[in-house]
Parts: structure tokens; C-alpha cells; sequence
């Protein structure tokens, strides 16, 4: 794979395991920040609050080193890491795993607890649209009004990503360029008089 691009998921799915009784509901989620995380972990305890546990494990960063397995009450790494496995497993990033167990009296013991809770995130990632995401950077470009449409043909031909833009004797486009195109395309906007290019992010 190149090295500026990942994988990771394009819709929520949802998965289902049941052993003796016990129901172990997996559901996935696209997600970009720890926040959104957070977020969805609530909402999700808010919405299956009769539940016995929320356990969650997710995987951001486009180089997936950024990450966190939840066991909430289930014993020590029986629910968090085997989520963690299957996420890691399939190189998937910027995912979201979260089962949610309804107990059905009776205990499955340490590797009955894994095998469900590894059962249940892989039926939810297996029914995922895998897809893969480029990894650009965001640049700013100021330009005179003069040369505008030298500026919009380069845009157009190296079918770059227009985040936002602002015409006026003055102009601005904030760009999205993806990175193995970096070096390249600064250097054709570098030929255009008067346009200036200050990097902004990575996303």
C-alpha cells in the first residue's frame, strides 16, 4: 500500500453474537478524533443503558498509533484487546468498535469472553465497506486576481480538493493536496506569478 494513503471504514455497520444467553451486540463507526469517540461511547450507553457492558476499543492516525482497548468491568484484557485484534488484524484506522453485552446468566468463562467479544467486532467490521483514504495536506494559496483562471486550470488538472475559497483583487483557495503530489503541484504553483503557499495541516 502507499504510504500516504489508509484504510479504514465508510459507514457504521452493525454485529451480532449470542452465547448461552448472553447477546454481544458489536457496532462500528468511521471516526476522526478521540472526542467523536468519547461521544459515540456515551450516546451509546445513554441508548443501551439496560446493558451489563460497554466495551470499545478504536484505532486512529493514519499510521494507526494512536489507540485504546476498553474491557468496562469484563475481566482483564477478555473484551478491549480482542476488539483491538480485529481492527489491527484487518489494517483498519480511524475505526471505532464498541460491544455491547446483555448477560445472560451464565458466565462464559476467560476464553468464551474472548472469543464473543472477537465473534462480535468482526461480524460488525466484516459487513464494513472497506475503503481507502489519501492522506493530504491542507494548503492556503494567495494569489493576485490577474492570474485566477491560471490558478483554477491548475486546480482543475491536478484534480486537487477545494476546501474553501474567496475571490476578490485578492484571491485565497484552501487546498487539499494529497502528499506524494506535495513537492509537484507547489512547485507548478511556484511558476504562477505572485501566489504564495503556506501549509496549513495534514488530514
Amino acid at each position: 500500500m502507499e504510504t500516504d494513503t489508509y484504510l479504514t471504514i465508510k459507514n457504521p455497520t452493525e454485529g451480532l453474537y449470542k452465547e448461552k444467553g448472553s447477546r454481544f451486540i458489536a457496532l462500528a463507526y468511521p471516526v476522526s478524533s478521540e472526542g467523536e469517540v468519547k461521544d459515540i461511547v456515551q450516546q451509546l450507553k445513554r441508548q443501551y443503558h439496560d446493558a451489563r457492558h460497554h466495551c470499545y476499543a478504536y484505532v486512529l492516525g493514519f499510521k494507526g498509533d494512536v489507540w485504546r482497548a476498553n474491557d468496562d468491568g469484563e475481566p482483564s484484557s477478555t473484551a478491549g484487546k480482542p476488539i483491538h485484534g480485529q481492527l489491527v488484524s484487518r489494517g483498519l484506522t480511524n475505526v471505532l468498535v464498541v460491544v455491547v453485552r446483555y448477560f445472560g446468566g451464565t458466565k462464559l468463562g476467560v476464553s468464551g469472553l474472548i472469543n464473543a467479544y472477537k465473534t462480535a467486532a468482526s461480524d460488525a467490521l466484516g459487513k464494513a465497506e472497506v475503503i481507502t483514504r489519501s492522506i493530504n495536506d491542507v494548503y492556503k494559496i494567495n494569489f493576485s486576481y490577474g492570474v485566477l483562471n491560471e490558478v483554477m486550470r491548475l486546480i482543475k488538472d491536478e484534480e486537487l480538493a477545494v476546501k474553501e475559497q474567496q475571490f476578490d483583487t485578492q484571491c485565497m483557495v484552501m487546498l487539499g493536496i494529497r502528499q506524494s503530489k506535495v513537492a509537484l503541484v507547489l512547485e507548478k504553483f511556484s511558476k504562477i506569478e505572485s501566489v504564495m503557499a503556506e501549509y496549513m495541516n495534514t488530514e
